[in-house]
C-alpha cells in the first residue's frame, strides 16, 4: 500500500484531494486504478486508508475508508542531533532514523568533523536531506514528514538540546552497558528525547565535557561504533523501549 502526504485543509469528511508532485507520480508512474487502496496522512497526525475515487490533470480524489486511529508514530519525540559525516553518511542516517521514528534532525559542525558546510552549500544540502526524509516516511508509513533542520554550531546545538526532557550522549569512553540499560529503563512514553551523536574523530575533549553538564552520557558497548552506526543503534533502542511500554 502507497503512502501519500496532505495538508490538513486537504481533508474533508468524506475523501481527500491530492495535488502536486503526487498526482503524476500516482497516475503516471505509479499507474495506480480507481478503487486501489492507498493511505493518507495529513502532516499532523491524522491517518486515512483511501481508496482512489477520481484522477485529473492537476488532484486525485479519493474517498475515505477509514481511519487510523492507531498511527505509526513513536510516543515520544525524538531529536537526532548528528555531527556531520563525510560521504554519502548523513543520507543513511536520514533514511534509517526516519524508519525508526525520529521526530528531527540537526546536523551538527564539530570541532572533529571532517565535512564543513555553510551558506549556499548548506542550505541546498539540507533541501536534499528533506526531500529523502519524505521518501523514508513515505516507505515505512510515517503519520508526518521529519524535519531537517539547517546545520548549526555545537553551542547552538546544545541550547535547543536542553528544551527536551531527556538528553542522551553516547560516548565511547563511557563504560557499561547497565547503565545504559538504567537510562533507558527510565524513559516514559510522551518525554521528549535528545540524542548527540559525535564526528567521525569523536568529540573533542572541550565538547564532551561541554555536554556532560547539561546531559547523561552512556555506552553503546565494548565496541567503536562509526557515526552513522551510532544514531541508528541508538534510534533502535528507544524504540524498542517506548513501543514496549505502550
Amino acid at each position: 500500500m502507497h503512502q501519500f502526504f496532505v495538508e490538513k485543509s486537504q481533508v474533508g469528511k468524506e475523501y481527500v484531494t491530492i495535488t502536486g508532485s503526487d498526482v503524476n507520480h500516482i497516475r503516471n508512474v505509479l499507474r495506480m486504478k480507481i478503487g486501489e487502496t492507498i493511505r493518507i496522512s495529513d502532516r499532523e497526525g491524522g491517518n486515512y486508508f483511501c481508496k482512489i475515487a477520481e484522477t485529473g490533470e492537476n488532484f486525485v480524489q479519493a474517498d475515505i475508508v477509514s481511519v487510523d486511529e492507531e498511527g505509526t508514530e513513536l510516543p515520544s519525540k525524538i531529536y537526532l542531533f548528528q555531527a556531520l559525516p563525510k560521504g554519502d553518511r548523513m543520507e543513511t542516517v536520514i533514511e534509517k532514523a526516519v524508519e525508526l521514528g525520529v521526530y528531527e534532525i540537526i546536523p551538527v559542525a564539530m570541532k572533529y568533523c571532517v565535512v564543513k558546510l555553510e551558506g549556499k552549500k548548506a542550505a541546498q544540502r539540507v533541501q536534499k536531506w528533506q526531500a529523502q526524509a519524505e521518501t523514508a516516511a513515505k516507505q515505512s508509513k510515517r503519520s508526518i514528514i521529519p524535519k531537517i533542520h539547517e546545520v548549526v554550531s555545537f553551542k547552538e546545538a546544545l541550547k535547543l538540546a536542553e528544551n527536551c526532557d531527556i538528553r542522551l550522549v553516547p560516548y565511547e569512553n563511557e563504560n557499561g552497558m547497565e547503565g545504559t540499560r538504567t537510562v533507558l529503563e527510565q524513559i516514559e512514553p510522551g518525554k521528549s528525547i535528545s540524542i548527540m551523536i559525535g564526528p567521525e574523530g569523536g568529540f573533542a575533549e572541550e565538547e564532551i565535557a561541554k555536554a556532560r553538564e547539561t546531559m547523561q552520557s552512556i555506552s553503546l558497548g565494548r565496541r567503536i561504533l562509526r557515526t552513522d552506526t551510532a544514531g541508528i543503534c541508538m534510534m533502535s533502542m528507544l524504540m524498542l523501549q517506548l513501543e514496549s511500554r505502550i
